[in-house]
């Protein structure tokens, strides 16, 4: 049976000063920059959270040795090698010779993506397998784009699933074309074993780019490594043919994290500061901040953060926003939304349907049952404003970021409880924490 969480609600207006997880995306990026260096690189502020704990434990069946907080985590299980503050990774400059294993991305589709690319480097056969719910997520474009670069793919299941063995190694890159409007993490984790290819690596995307941020922030992430020149066009993204350099770089708190204890100030009034965060983060999520202006909140960017306020007398207003780029934050809108005055539109998303859950049908189906009028579109959300909302017990479907919205609401929603709330550790193990200190309760 699930465990339950009953929610406490807010007494009062909220006014804390937080600290979030490092971002997953920029460390688990990071991660694969620097197993493929030559030489140590130290990363700083690594989130502990599943989907970094599961690269670790890749990353180690690989080969790669990692240190983290003192301990060697090389070739250990995902129990063993929680992520700290700090981890030294012993780059491998390119030279991958595993053979014969298996990668648990556990739940963790962008872990899963990216070590399916970076198994292709090795000779193999290596397998990539997951948790049920992972495996039912979409890998085919992936899986296709390595066969036409000239690695073996075979599954072992369902095709453009997992689990999948690969056999490489890559070594001579090309032109592949790819669909930009599926998911940006098939096109990070081609970029990132590029520059390894000879000649590099031109992405023909055959559809628009969503989520363009994550590809200009891998980008970044890169270029932090030393290979720059990547270029990102409206029909291709071209990598030149490189090599990374072992580097020190402190991952910068994750601006995905950071919107729900923002959005906590907007929906129950008072002010929320996030340390360490700022509006120049190269994290497309961190225009969260700017939305929930449109929508009545002031917003302040000082030296030791971003923070967010709400006077309790000022109403929160409805917005029509594209949230192609910045999707992993619907959920947190539209709980959001569902305590404004007027309608929110939310568009450009129906590629969400394939995440963690189905995010716009399981989230308008768990809104619904607290009484709110939320319509699924064919690419977002209508939300509508009604009467009061009540109390009920919400699934996550596996969804961490359903639970941490769910999370959001129940400052001002009496009676909410949240089944499965350990979710939550995919991301942001301490959240239910911070959340009662965020409430005082």
């Amino acid at each position: 049976m699930a465990e339950l969480l009953r929610l406490p609600t807010a007494s009062r207006p909220v006014a804390a000063s937080v600290d979030v997880p490092g971002s997953k995306s920029i460390a688990n990026r990071a991660l694969v920059c620097a197993a493929l260096a030559e030489g140590d690189s130290v990363l700083g502020n690594v989130p502990g959270g599943d989907d970094t704990v599961a690269m670790l434990d890749c990353l180690g069946r690989l080969g790669i040795p990692t240190d983290s907080a003192g301990t060697d985590t090389a070739g250990t299980d995902a129990a063993g090698t929680g992520a700290g503050d700090e981890v030294r990774v012993r780059g491998t400059g390119g030279r991958l010779d595993a053979r014969g294993v298996t990668l648990d991305a556990a739940l963790a589709g962008t872990t899963s993506r990216f070590v399916t690319a970076l198994a292709a480097l090795a000779p193999g056969p290596i397998t990539i397998d997951g948790g049920a719910p992972l495996r039912r997520r979409p890998m085919g474009p992936l899986h296709a784009a390595l066969a036409e670069l000239g690695a073996t793919v075979e599954p072992d299941g369902a095709p453009g699933c997992l689990p999948v063995t690969v056999r490489g190694p890559l070594r001579s890159g090309g032109t592949v074309a790819i669909a930009g409007d599926v998911s940006s993490q098939y096109l990070t984790a081609l970029m990132l074993i590029g520059p390894y290819l000879a000649g590099g690596l031109r992405l023909r995307l055959t559809t628009p780019l969503v989520s363009e941020p994550y590809v200009r922030l891998t980008a970044r992430v890169m270029a932090a490594f030393g290979v720059g020149g990547v270029t990102i066009g409206p029909g291709e993204i071209t990598v030149p043919e490189g090599r990374y350099a072992a580097t020190e770089l402190v991952i910068e708190p994750d601006a995905s994290s950071a919107s729900y204890p923002l959005a906590m100030a907007a929906v129950a009034g008072g002010r929320v500061q996030v340390r360490g965060l700022h509006r120049t983060s190269a994290q497309g999520d961190v225009a969260f901040a700017d939305l929930l202006a449109d929508m009545g909140c002031t917003v302040e960017d000082h030296p030791d953060g971003i923070a967010v306020a709400r006077a309790a007398a000022e109403p929160l207003t409805g917005i029509d926003v594209d949230m192609a780029d910045i999707s992993d934050l619907v959920p947190t809108v539209a709980v959001v939304a569902v305590t404004a005055t007027t309608p929110t539109t939310i568009s450009g998303v129906g590629f969400i349907r394939g995440k963690e859950s189905d995010r716009l049908g399981d989230l308008a189906a768990e809104l619904g049952t607290l009484g709110a009028h939320v319509e699924v579109l064919p690419d977002g959300l209508r939300i509508v404003p009604g009467p009061a909302l009540h109390g009920a017990t919400l699934g996550t479907h596996h969804d961490h970021r359903l639970a941490m919205a769910f999370g959001v609401l129940g400052t001002v929603v009496p009676d909410i409880v949240v089944a499965d709330p350990g979710v939550v550790s995919k991301s942001w193990p301490g959240y239910w924490d911070v959340r009662r200190r965020i409430l005082g309760a």
